[in-house]
């Protein structure tokens, strides 16, 4: 059964969530009369300072190692274009796919997952940090555009996306799961709950599922792409990658003589296309099966219907493993990586101890002497530096940086 938008038209099945059925904001606002509320969550997405800031924050390489390297902002945009097409072929809505895409990485930390782990380290006596809940304090807290509230007022459908990226957080009786199931809810997350229930032991819409796994397909096809580039894996070492290999087989014999930056990009296309399709064919056998006639029934059917099939799963994990092997535990980007970590540190450690020496929009007032409440702003602040802005800061405040390099 498919539905029809009024203006902005889009198909919609009777699975998808209807743009004028939203659960609503935080705060309410008039309706717009020429948008939905999930374009106007992705426009406000696109305006926000902290997308802004995508641009000089690390992906895989730092970011004047190159300008032909992806940054976090370019990752993003990449993954909302596969997040529109995933949600077009299950006819869902594209804008909230869209949305959920473009604010899934607004939580990190400069210098990737090295800066997370800094910060989760030097956090874990105040509940830890989490770039996934990071990026919901950065849309409902953080971000200060608004004269009658923080953060962007998101609706709620979209916070739901940004929240459950990785599925969801808890059972059916509360309990964390996963990545969560020992250390319990991020700080970010525990904390919003009491101001929408985000619905943390179900799972996600199907818009929102097709933004998390556009995620994988992005950063896997992308990630070898880079690592090429950066000379860290050579087009040989593809042959015995699953699908990368037989990809790179297939180039050669259709175009023997083709340049290899050309043949690098033809791979990328290949790998991604063919992704994209296994988890086209693989979620409408889901939704087939499952038949569910609402996103009521989406969020209440147990698992997760936008996925790839299970011989495709299988070659993800493989490439992901020659990834983790080849690029992102290389040697250098290792020792950089390590690096990044003790500026982060660094920064943290002055500012926790002096304050008043952050700008003016950071201060405390009352709540300087809490000391919970002290480190979370200091980690607030650093996570939203830029790759560039935390080692001018490093520069600044020390008299030694490492050039990572």
């Amino acid at each position: 059964m498919i539905a029809t938008l009024g203006f902005g038209a889009q198909p919609r099945a009777a699975y998808a969530v209807d743009p004028f059925k939203s659960r609503g904001r935080l705060f309410s606002e008039d309706d717009s009369p020429t948008r939905t509320p999930f374009q106007r969550d992705r426009d406000r997405i696109i305006h926000s300072s902290a997308f802004r800031r995508l641009k000089h924050k690390t992906q895989v390489f730092i970011y004047h190692e190159g300008d032909l390297y992806r940054t976090r902002l370019t990752h993003t945009i990449e993954v909302s274009q596969i997040a529109r097409s995933l949600a077009r072929s299950m006819t869902v809505d594209e804008d909230l796919a869209e949305a959920v895409a473009l604010a899934h990485d607004l939580g990190h930390t400069p210098f990737g997952h090295a800066g997370e782990r800094a910060l989760h380290d030097l956090m874990e006596p105040y509940g830890g940090f989490d770039h996934n809940a990071q990026s919901l304090r950065v849309v409902t807290s953080l971000e200060r555009r608004y004269a009658r509230y923080d953060g962007l007022n998101l609706a709620w459908e979209t916070l739901e996306g940004i929240v459950k990226h990785n599925g969801p957080l808890e059972d059916y009786d509360g309990n964390p799961v996963g990545a969560y199931a020992e250390a319990g809810l991020p700080f970010g997350i525990r904390a919003y709950q009491p101001y929408q229930d985000l619905m943390l032991g179900r799972h996600a819409s199907l818009e929102a599922q097709a933004a998390a796994i556009a995620d994988d397909i992005a950063y896997n096809a992308h990630d070898i792409d880079d690592g090429l580039r950066a000379g860290l894996i050579k087009l040989e070492q593809l042959e015995d990658v699953p699908l990368a290999g037989n990809a790179l087989r297939q180039v050669r014999s259709l175009y023997p003589d083709l340049e290899e930056f050309r043949i690098v990009h033809e791979i990328v296309r290949r790998l991604i296309t063919q992704m994209v399709e296994d988890v086209i064919r693989t979620s409408a056998g889901n939704i087939e099966r499952v038949k569910p006639e609402s996103v009521h029934d989406v969020r209440e059917c147990g698992e997760t219907l936008v996925c790839f099939s299970e011989e495709m799963a299988k070659i993800e994990a493989a490439i992901k493993r020659f990834l983790f092997e080849n690029v992102y535990r290389e040697a250098k980007v290792t020792r950089i990586m390590n690096e990044a970590e003790q500026v982060l540190s660094d920064l943290f450690g002055y500012y926790f101890e002096r304050p008043s020496e952050m700008p003016d929009e950071w201060q405390f007032g009352d709540d300087e002497g809490l000391l919970p409440v002290r480190a979370r702003r200091v980690a607030d602040y650093v996570a939203g530096m830029t790759d560039r802005f935390a080692l001018l800061e490093h520069r600044r405040l020390f008299d030694v940086t490492p050039e990572l390099r």
